[in-house]
Order: structure tokens, then sequence, then C-alpha cells
């Protein structure tokens, strides 16, 4: 995390004494995830905002003028930050950083970051779970996938005993606008709101308003690539509805006519940062619903609308509130879904991570309404460190279950619609559901854990136990209950390989459980070990794959109502597919839309080996490149480089796998571990994994993903295809063409000498 502490919000200083008083920066400005990081002792917020916005929401002060304070005052903050202004970043400077963290003697350990995984054994979530185990509460963001569907659980959220937090909607929708102006038919200027998107730096921009639809309830305005007579959009701002496609389609859509700034303006109240980085775009922005209509009325009516825009670092900005009509307090749409592969319960609960209101860098606005699991992460750490103060205990597994056991589970949501009836959103998608810090902090009935999973049909757990006990002053009589959430099928079909996008398909199935015993009565400082088993649901899919869930409910005497959520899958994941034959094939590195490559006659000209990298070698060479794409998670992924000519030499130094492939070996950097679904690509210059270069000659790629709960040893739990045959063959170095055209000469001169001496 980076924080811009000059900020008056956040102590104004860095170092002993001040608010963040600790941290460092291990990578620097100029770093992109891909170049070497310059580190540098001062974590200051210089170009990205996300880490300033984090630390208000935990520890903002007073003495601002929005009324906003941090949930944890009274708390010192560390920053380490390990993304540059541009980029990625890789899981050794995020493990070093957590090292550091813990080394410093953190209390706790937040993190704002994640990338789609699914799997608990991950680098990165492994060190993080071992810190959790040596004391150290951690708090990750679920991520913000939810488009995605189920099973997309985000590292390093998805570490065991991790706390992966997912966002709840706020109930209110805050817009910091920046102060802008428009004219209509030449009249008097008037001011209106704006909130700056990314890119986002308007510079002073005045031109006429355009919209591809006079249609203001178009829910899919401008997700279609506009008519032929669009005029040049180039000296226009394009004016567009939210809804249906994303941000990105739609500003795709627009710059391919030649836009290059682009106003969004809402469908429900307020506004949001519009997020549309697209090569040509200068800046986005978006307007309220209201102001966006109004727009639309006067260009219908044959009234030119000319915008003069503001930067957004030097307008003038004010805060207005709208109820939020569409999502409040439901779960965001954005947040991941879990579980992960090996049904551990992802998320752990929620917290309010949908449009909130924090402190940003003082260059880039000083304040801003952002959302995201990012926004909710900060609140749940926030609420640790109060837990912490209250309780007396810096325990990471008793805070999560005490937290767990209060959080209050929320109906499913959709598109603003519930279903009829009701039914609790999935534990997959909400975890324990939205923290009740007081709750929490003045509960006395404890349990011993936070979550139950009784795996998939085939691991199927039929039982667990856990313990409850009274830590009161009075004794307490306990009922027990279940509650169903909704059941979420994986997929669409019983033969389909990729899971649905969101929200998918719920349905009222719900588990029985039956409890032992059922209702007991505990005197102060008592504890009682409860049996819990569970009944998958009956009549349901099981090819497809259904998510169930539910809550057991414990319901106390002294008015204690607390809840633990449980999880299960109906079918077998080892049985479904993991690798998308019909996506995974051999394409051209320079060809950007990976076409696939049909000729078993194709020959690539490969850089010198080594020289990969070396510009002066990329005239004339073409890499291939494997395409392959996961229709679900696989813990394995290996390439096989297989040797077809009949060179004795090649084949020598091939072994056998699997009993029936020749491999050369697998291509540099595999085989990959713990993989998400979705697709990747790999270049390959003929470097192999032992850092030697398959020889010139004739080959095919076969790629093995192995299945979920698979044997790696076992051929038959892979899914395997392969490639069409292709050739490779290196272009010579300079060295190599000089030293070539040195033993042409000298050939030529022995040959001319023996011609002389006959």
């Amino acid at each position: 995390m980076q924080i811009d502490y000059r900020h008056p919000a956040l102590g104004g200083c860095f170092g002993p004494g001040c608010l963040v008083s600790y941290g460092s920066d291990l990578v620097g400005d100029d770093f992109n995830g891909k170049n070497t990081p310059v580190p540098d002792p001062d974590p200051v917020d210089s170009c990205n905002g996300h880490g300033t916005h984090v630390a208000g929401i935990i520890a903002a002060q007073s003495n601002n003028p929005y009324g906003i304070i941090g949930a944890a005052q009274g708390v010192t903050l560390g920053a380490y930050r390990v993304f540059g202004c541009d980029g990625d970043v890789g899981n050794d400077v995020l493990i070093a950083a957590y090292l550091m963290a813990y080394e410093a003697g953190s209390d706790i350990i937040t993190a704002s970051i994640g990338g789609p995984s699914g799997w608990g054994e991950d680098p990165w979530a492994a060190v993080v779970s071992r810190i959790v185990e040596a004391g150290v509460p951690c708090v990750v963001s679920a991520g913000n996938d939810g488009a995605t569907g189920i099973f997309y659980a985000s590292t390093a959220a998805n570490g065991k005993k991790v706390t992966a937090i997912a966002s709840i909607d706020n109930t209110e929708t805050p817009a910091l606008l920046s102060n802008a102006s428009y004219t209509v038919a030449g009249g008097p200027a008037t001011a209106f709101g704006f909130t700056a998107g990314e890119p986002g730096e308007w510079p002073d921009v005045t031109l006429p308003l355009w919209t591809v639809s006079y249609n203001t309830s178009d829910p899919a305005h401008g997700c279609d690539p506009y008519p032929d007579d669009t005029p040049d959009l180039s000296d226009r701002i394009v004016l567009i509805r939210r809804g249906t496609c994303t941000f990105v389609q739609k500003i795709t859509n627009a710059v391919a006519k030649g836009a290059k700034y682009v106003l969004f303006y809402n469908n429900v109240a307020g506004t949001v940062t519009v997020s549309g980085k697209v090569d040509g775009v200068e800046a986005v922005a978006m307007v309220t619903a209201k102001q966006g209509e109004e727009w639309v009325r006067a260009m219908e009516a044959g009234q030119e609308v000319v915008v003069t825009m503001t930067d957004p670092s030097k307008a003038g900005k004010f805060l207005t509130v709208f109820e939020n009509t569409a999502t409040p307090g439901y779960m965001s749409e954005f947040t991941s879904w879990g579980p992960t592969f090996e049904v551990d319960v992802k998320p752990q609960f929620g917290a309010p991570g949908g449009m909130i209101l924090s402190t940003y860098p003082i260059h880039m606005g000083a304040y801003a309404v952002l959302s995201g699991t990012s926004m909710s992460c900060p609140m749940a750490a926030a609420i640790y460190a109060l837990l912490m103060n209250v309780r007396g205990t810096k325990d990471p597994k008793t805070l999560e279950n005490v937290l767990s056991a209060a959080a209050k589970p929320n109906f499913f949501r959709s598109g603003g619609q519930t279903p009829e009836p009701p039914l609790l959103a999935p534990v997959v998608q909400q975890g324990a559901g939205i923290l009740q810090a007081w709750d929490a902090a003045h509960a006395t009935t404890l349990l011993s854990v936070s979550s139950l999973s009784f795996n998939d049909t085939e691991h199927f757990v039929p039982y667990h136990h856990f313990s409850v006990s009274n830590t009161g002053k009075s004794e307490v009589t306990y009922k027990l209950g279940n509650v169903g959430a909704a059941t979420a099928y994986t997929f669409a079909e019983a033969t389909d390989i990729t899971p649905m996008k969101f929200p998918g398909e719920i349905t009222a199935d719900f588990a029985s459980l039956a409890f032992e015993p059922a209702e007991f009565t505990l005197a102060p400082g008592q504890r009682k070990v409860i049996k819990v088993t569970a009944t998958p649901p009956k009549g349901v899919d099981v090819d497809r794959l259904p998510v169930w869930s539910g809550y057991v409910t414990i319901n106390g005497t002294d008015g204690s109502n607390l809840s633990l959520p449980y999880v299960g899958v109906s079918g077998s994941l080892k049985a479904h597919t993991v690798l998308d034959e019909r996506k995974t094939y051999l394409s051209r590195g320079s060809d950007e839309d990976n076409t696939p490559i049909l000729s078993n006659d194709v020959t690539f000209l490969l850089p010198p080996q080594g020289f990969a990298n070396d510009t002066r070698y990329r005239n004339g060479t073409e890499l291939p490149k494997l395409v392959a794409t996961l229709s679900f998670g696989s813990p394995l992924v290996r390439v096989d480089v297989v040797p077809l000519s009949n060179c004795t030499s090649v084949k020598e130094k091939a072994t056998l796998v699997f009993g029936d492939t020749l491999s050369l070996g697998q291509p540099e950097g595999l085989p990959s571990l713990w993989n998400p679904r979705g697709t990747v690509e790999l270049k390959w210059d003929g470097r192999l994994a032992d850092g030697t270069y398959a020889p010139a000659g004739k080959y095919k790629l076969v790629v093995r993903a192995l299945r979920v709960f698979g044997n790696p040893d076992e051929k038959g739990d892979y899914d395997v295809t392969e490639t069409v045959e292709f050739k490779v063959r290196y272009k010579k170095t300079e060295e190599e063409k000089k030293l070539r055209r040195l033993r042409r000469r000298a050939e030529k001169r022995r040959l001319r000498e023996m011609l002389n001496r006959h």
C-alpha cells in the first residue's frame, strides 16, 4: 500500500510519531511488473491513489471538509508499496512486503490486492497463511471479478486461514463532483458536476456533445458498433448511458469513430468512477442520470450542447449524496465468488465497499469515491483493530470466529431485483454476511470454527464437530437450527465446461442438517461439542455442480442470535473438464488476434539462442505461440515438447512421459501450478525448463491440464490435447555470420592455393 501521508487527514508526515509511522517502497514509480524494481525508503503515494483511499477508510482524521472519519481511530499505519504508477506485480514482491510487515511487528496485515487463483497453495497465499499461523490476522480483498461467476476466488484471500473480505454496497451513493459548465444553443453557462474516471486528466476541454441514441432508457446504449454514417467524433465529447455491457466496450465503440473524450451518464442515482483505459481515449468521466438525460433532450430538440470540462485536480469540488435505491446494503455485484477449488469457504464475510468516500492524494483531488473489495477490506481490518482492543486478544482464529458468528447474512439481489420468494445470498458470495462490529465485540457465546465445508460428493464429509462456549455470567439455553441459502449452479448445462457468469442460476434447493444435540443448556464457563450431519439437497442436477450452502443458527435465551456458514457441492469436481481443447492451439507470436494455425507445415525462424529479447534479431523472426484455455481451474498444467524428426541425437535426449509421450522437456517457466480458469499465451523461443534449447527440427506441443483433485502421477487424471506440427530453426548471430564469412574466405583461399600448386 502506498499512502499520501502528506494529506492532513492522514497525519501530514511519515515516520515515528506520525499516523503513517513505518514502511518502505519496494518498487519505485517506474516499476511495471516486468522491469527491475528500484526500492526506496519512502512509501509516498505519488501517482496511484488506491492506497491513500484505503488508508483513509481505516484511519482518516476528522479535519476534513466532508465529515468522514476512519473506522479505527488511534491506530498507527505501516505502508509497503508494491505497485509502480502503472502495470502489475509478481508474487516475489508481494511476499517480500508481507514478510517486512510481519517482521516490523504489525498487529494486522491487510492487502487490497488480488488476482484470480482459486487455490490455497498459491505461493503468496501460502506465505500469508503461515503468517496467520504465526499469530497475525491477515485480511485480504476477495476480488472484483463477480461477473465471472462461481469458483473464482482471488489470491491471497483464498489462502487457508486467510480472511477474505467481500463487498457490500453503501446504502447511500456519495458523489464527489468536480465543477464544470455547459451551454445550450449558445446560451449562458450553467454549472454541473462530474466524477473523473481513468484516464481522467481533462485538459480544460471545450467541445460539443454527441450521442449515438436519444433513448435514455436503453440499457444497452452504446454497446453495439456505431452506424456507418457516424461523423468523425475526434472533435466531440461522446455522451453514453451506463448499462448492460462494460465501460471498456462502450468506449471502444466510440473510439472506433475517432472519439477522444467520453462522458457517461448514470443509470442509477449518483456517479461512479469509470475505469476505461482504451487506446485512443484521452479522458472519461461520469455525470448524474438527471444531467445526462437533460442534455439528451436538448440535443434531440436540435440544440447544440457545448461542455467545458475542467482539470479535476484543479477544479472545485462539492459533495452530493443520493439514496441508493438499487442495491442498498446488498452484496456488490462485482464482489468475487468462491469457493476455492478444494471447496474451502471463501469469502469469510463482507463489509461496505461499494461507493465509499475517503481520502485521495492531494495532487489528485484529496478525496474520492471508489468501489471495490479494496474498500471493504480496510473496513474489516479496522474492525479487527477495534475488536482486539475490546476483547483483549490478537488471536486470528478467535477473532475470525467471533466476527463470523455475529455477522448478518444478506438476501440475494441481481440487477436491482430480489427473487420471489427472497433467498439468502449463497455463502460463496457473502460468507457469513455483513460484519456486526459491536455484536462481535460484546459476544459472550463463542464458536470454535468460523465455517464448515462438506466438500463435493466424491470427497463428501458427512459430519463435522464444533463447540459452543458460554463465557457470560448467566446460564443460557441454546437451540440450533438450519437456514438454507440459495443454491448456485456452476454450469448452465450438464455438457458445459465453463461456469456461468453472474448472476448464473440460483434455486431454492436446500441441504438438511441434523444436530446432536439440537438443544442444550450451558452454565457460565461451560462448553458443548456439537455434531452436525449434512444431507445434500435432493433433486438437483449433479452434472451441473450445484453449490449449496446455508447457516447453522444458534439462538440463546440470553438474546444471542449467532450463525455458522456452511457449504457443499453436489457432484464430482474431478469429473469435470478443465482444458478447453477447442481454444487450445498454436498461433504466431506476432498475431494479436491469436489466429489458430491449422497447417502441419509451418516453419518458425527463431532469434539466436539466448537472444530472444535482443532487438537486433527481431526482423524476420517469429515465435510460435501456444494459446491455452482452462475452462476450470487446474492445479498443474504441463506442456511437453515432442520431437517429430528422425534425428537420433534429438530423440536420445528425450524421455518417455506417461508411458506414451516422447518429451524433450517443457518450455521455460513450465509446468504451471495452481491455475485459475481463463486463457494464457506462451511465446516460445526454443528454451526449455532445464535451460537448454531445443535443436532445430520438427515438433508438436502436447498440453496436459490436471483435473481438480487429480493425481499428478496418474495419466487418466489429465485433460490432454496437442498442437499442429511445426518446424523451428534459429537465426545466426552477427558473430556466427562473421565467423561463417571468415570460414568461406579461408576455404576459398585454400582452394586457390590447391589450384596454384597443381
